[in-house]
């Protein structure tokens, strides 16, 4: 797969976690894409943390409305039962515990669930933003990400980056597999049937569980 159809697999595997009535946070970035594939017989509500319920798709080109952009400054649409708002009511809906599920990608995830996600030092960042609003907010963490940044480990034992939020990861979910953040550890659920598990083995850099009730990734 190349990274287009990585980060589509992705999208797509991430999507089967979504349940009907739902009031999920996407992150900029990769987790945007999971609003493509919401599977067709639910109804989720997708919140904008820069002040919206109600996120629709991306716009048609040419279609697009200057005004109506996501929290990563992407162009987006809004569904008819959507509903606008200032700041300190999204702040609001995501630190009083009404999202279900954050979905946000990641530079570095651990063993014991701690995300980092926000600045690598010594480069230039806007900040933090409410990434660390919404995994400690959120009821369940998904992070979206690909396995490797260019052969290089983004799943370790103990991440060695800034922390966005500590022991807040439910589950990781990558092109090579789906893990769960257990108290014992990371536990392999899923695996791409393109990959073997030792080659996850490899690519992870932390110690890994194989569930007895291993499964092919279904998309």
């Amino acid at each position: 797969m190349n990274r287009d159809e990585i980060k589509q697999f992705i999208a797509k595997r991430v999507a089967k976690e979504l349940k009907d009535g739902d009031v999920v946070n996407l992150g900029i970035g990769l987790p945007t894409l999971v609003a493509n594939y919401v599977p067709e017989n639910i109804d989720v509500t997708f919140q904008s943390e820069n002040g919206f319920v109600g996120l629709g798709p991306k716009p048609e080109e040419g279609k697009e409305d200057r005004d109506l952009v996501n929290a990563g400054g992407m162009f987006v649409t809004i569904k008819p039962d959507g509903a606008f708002f200032d700041s300190a009511v999204s702040f609001g809906i995501i630190r009083g515990g009404h999202v279900d599920i954050t979905i946000l990608g990641a530079l570095q995830v651990d063993e014991k669930g701690n995300l980092a996600n926000w600045m690598i030092p010594g480069k230039m960042v806007p900040g933090m933003g409410g990434a660390m609003d919404l995994v400690v907010g959120a009821k369940k963490v998904i992070v979206a990400m690909e396995h490797t940044n260019k052969g290089n480990h983004k799943i370790l034992k103990d991440c060695n980056l800034p922390l966005t939020a500590a022991s807040q990861v439910d589950l990781i979910i990558t092109e090579m597999g789906v893990i769960e953040v257990s108290e014992d550890g990371l536990i392999l659920k899923e695996i791409n049937e393109e990959f073997t598990v030792e080659e996850v083995k490899e690519a992870t850099g932390a110690e890994l569980i194989i569930s007895k009730d291993l499964k092919n990734m279904k998309i």
